[in-house]
């Protein structure tokens, strides 16, 4: 009788414990590391954000994120309910079979691969940054904020003799550490940390990075946060390199909305060097203004531009939209940083994809052809941080 006595009083025991653990979690969300995923790329678990799907269905909503924490803490997919179409890929990207595949099973130098997929990060600079190449054509040496720099020369056109540059910064293949997943009630969060130091011999001072993804039903936000920890001033660029898919295919009816005045001159499509020239995007026929607020048509426009002067709402953020009107889809990408000066846009008319890239600098932005150009870089002195954000949110586009 005594033991029957005592085998009740453990039970209940055990059944308050975790009703009190379970009341505590729903209040205050669950902060752990992520268990070891099936799938790992990079070195690293996979991290999948879920959010559960609410009971209205009248309107668009998150579902679910894929971050590649061994990789930069890439983007690798955004899943969307739409209504009428059900589940859809908000980003351009293969399956985590084929991305696995792709990024580990393949010859990848320098990276390259995880910025033709989803969305990568580019850190301490975005876009193009060109120099003297190496005679064996692996590096470039350039000035970075009075310092010689050497670069990976990671990137050229594809036409004979195409001049080798940098390409999208230095953390493509980056392996994150500290590596934290919370979930509550009203969001799921991804944040990782990236102690670059002087990234390798290739960069002034020394920086850590922090990247936080967040998901809620209504917006996805994302934050990198650069920090000098160092003891010289820390040059720094950041950017994000998204395909956003066109969820019907149909690129030509597609319209873009881009709050930009001005277009950067290039020399080519296939260098895609800037000129150093900004021209009003009304010029000409104005093939490069997207500024109504319904968006334009992309209908066979090819697109690799760089675009500038960017107006800012009352929030202070400049609004990107990509719609897909035979979907009824739309995403606005915001970019709530000022530091956020730029946005490079590529788009091919024939895939179905628009690529929009928020970011700090110009592209080259230590080139000679900018002259005495604000080319958007930000300098920290020691200690110092800045910060690049970034939220998406879904909309039914009412034309």
């Amino acid at each position: 009788m005594k033991n029957r006595r005592l085998f009740f009083l453990l039970l209940l025991t055990f059944f308050t414990q975790s009703l009190a653990q379970k009341t505590n979690t729903a209040q205050k969300g669950t902060k752990v590391v992520p268990a070891p995923s099936s799938v790992s790329i990079g070195g690293e678990p996979v991290v999948v954000l879920k959010r559960p799907q609410s009971t209205d269905q009248s309107k668009p909503q998150f579902l679910t994120a894929t971050v590649l924490p061994g990789r930069g803490m890439a983007v690798l997919q955004i899943t969307a309910y739409v209504p009428g179409k059900g589940e859809v890929e908000v980003l351009a990207a293969p399956s985590l079979g084929d991305a696995k595949d792709l990024l580990d099973n393949h010859d990848d130098k320098f990276g390259n691969k995880i910025f033709t997929i989803g969305g990568a990060f580019l850190v301490p600079y975005a876009n193009r940054i060109r120099g003297k190449v190496s005679s064996d054509g692996n590096e470039i040496t350039t000035t970075v904020a009075g310092q010689t720099v050497h670069l990976p020369a990671n990137w050229s056109g594809k036409n004979p003799g195409a001049e080798k540059h940098s390409m999208h910064g230095l953390m493509l293949t980056s392996k994150f550490e500290n590596v934290g997943q919370h979930s509550a009630p009203d969001a799921s969060t991804v944040s990782g940390t990236f102690h670059a130091g002087d990234w390798s011999g290739h960069w002034p001072s020394s920086t850590d990075v922090t990247v936080k993804v967040a998901l809620t039903n209504q917006a996805a936000e994302l934050t990198i946060t650069a920090k000098n920890v160092g003891k010289e001033p820390l040059p720094m660029g950041i950017g994000w390199h998204p395909y956003f898919a066109i969820p019907g295919g149909d690129r030509k009816q597609a319209r873009l909305h881009l709050p930009a005045e001005k277009v950067a001159g290039m020399n080519n499509y296939d260098d895609v060097f800037p000129t150093g020239e900004v021209h009003p995007v009304t010029m000409g026929n104005g093939k490069y203004n997207f500024t109504a607020p319904e968006g334009k048509p992309l209908d066979d426009i090819y697109l690799d531009d760089n675009f500038q002067d960017l107006k800012r709402d009352a929030t202070g953020s400049a609004t990107t939209a990509v719609i897909d009107p035979a979907s009824k889809y739309g995403i606005r990408i915001r970019a709530l940083s000022r530091e956020i000066k730029s946005i490079q846009v590529y788009s091919p008319p024939d895939k179905s994809f628009v690529a929009v890239e928020p970011q700090f600098n110009l592209p080259d932005p230590y080139g000679s052809e900018w002259k005495n150009k604000l080319t958007s870089m930000v300098v920290l002195k020691p200690g110092e941080s800045t910060t690049w954000r970034v939220r998406l949110e879904l909309f039914a586009p009412t034309t």
